[in-house]
């Protein structure tokens, strides 16, 4: 199957309810024109399962703006203020999860694992309605798998097979995400030719990926910009 795709043909894919996980820790990672494209969409109430929601107007920041996020759950929610706004009016859902825990969590799901005993959280109030359960003296707290219906990640290079190269801390969440669900979309600095990649070098290997687009974006003192 052919992977290369631009982001907007991707839309069919996308179904109201669905959710999806965002790869990235602030906007390192994060795939910035893939979002751009789901800003536009016609579809919408997603859950979102990210670090964050996006920041200084980029990446799910958009997203968001566009009303089209009922629900996320991630670590590190005060970067967007405006989603600490609507949070606290009830207009978002959010669930806090540790970002141990949701590392753990989303690497369980891609396993097949229902689910992890950890002792953060015990005795707070992110405990309350889980099981606890006493193991050798110490109290943990059982957390549940995520996975979704489509993945959003972010690699440095691809090939045109879809194996996966990513650059130093851009790869946080995003290997694991490509194992967690139904429906895998990469954005890509650079596409190569198959055979041009280092096995040694290749963390995601293309059967986990369905799609390759490639990013609009460059970075640019510190931030990203789109490429001219």
């Amino acid at each position: 199957m052919e992977k290369l795709r631009k982001a907007e043909e991707l839309a069919p894919l996308f179904k109201d309810s669905m959710r999806l996980l965002v790869g990235g820790f602030g906007i390192s990672g994060t795939p910035l024109t893939l979002l751009d494209a789901v800003a536009q969409f016609d579809t919408g109430n997603y859950e979102i399962v990210s670090n964050n929601l996006g920041d200084d107007g980029k990446g799910l920041h958009k997203v968001f703006e566009a009303g089209k996020i009922d629900k996320a759950f991630g670590s590190f929610f005060t970067i967007n203020k405006e989603a600490i706004m609507a949070w606290s009016l009830g207009q978002l859902k959010i669930d806090l999860i540790p970002q141990g825990t949701l590392a753990e969590a989303i690497r369980c799901g891609g396993a097949g694992i229902g689910g992890f005993y950890t002792p953060t959280a015990v005795g707070t109030r992110l405990a309350e309605g889980k099981e606890v359960r006493e193991i050798d003296g110490v109290r943990y707290l059982f957390e549940k798998a995520i996975k979704g219906d489509i993945a959003l990640i972010k690699a440095a290079k691809a090939d045109k097979a879809g194996n996966l190269v990513y650059h130093t801390t851009a790869r946080n969440f995003n290997p694991i995400m490509a194992t967690a669900a139904e429906v895998v979309i990469v954005e890509v600095d650079e596409i190569v030719e198959i055979g041009e990649l280092s096995p040694e070098e290749i963390v995601t290997p293309h059967i986990f990926v369905d799609y390759v687009i490639k990013s609009k974006y460059i970075k640019q003192g510190g931030t990203y910009v789109e490429a001219k």
